[in-house]
């Protein structure tokens, strides 16, 4: 049975983290819980207008899984999920 801490994201499937994860291979699936620790951390990074509706459904969800339905925005600190990606 696989639970939420060993679902994995290949950052390749994905084109803003696959931006983010430069220095390593993104067709390495990274754990979901770290995709969404680049994704905060990164976030000043993420060009919201290219995200895909798959993409943004995956920051949601991933934000509603580990991080209680809040996206930590690196540049502007605690944000509710953007209109863009709810």
């Amino acid at each position: 049975m696989e639970t939420s801490q060993d679902r994995t994201i290949v950052p390749a499937d994905y084109p803003e983290l696959k931006q983010l994860v430069w220095s390593r291979d993104p067709l390495r699936p990274i754990p979901a819980g770290e995709a969404l620790a680049i994704y905060e951390r990164n976030w000043r990074f993420v060009d919201e207008e290219r995200l895909t509706k798959r993409e943004a459904d995956l920051i949601r969800d991933l934000a509603a899984e580990f991080g209680r339905g809040v996206l930590l925005k690196s540049s502007s600190g605690l944000s509710r999920l953007p209109k863009s990606i709810r």
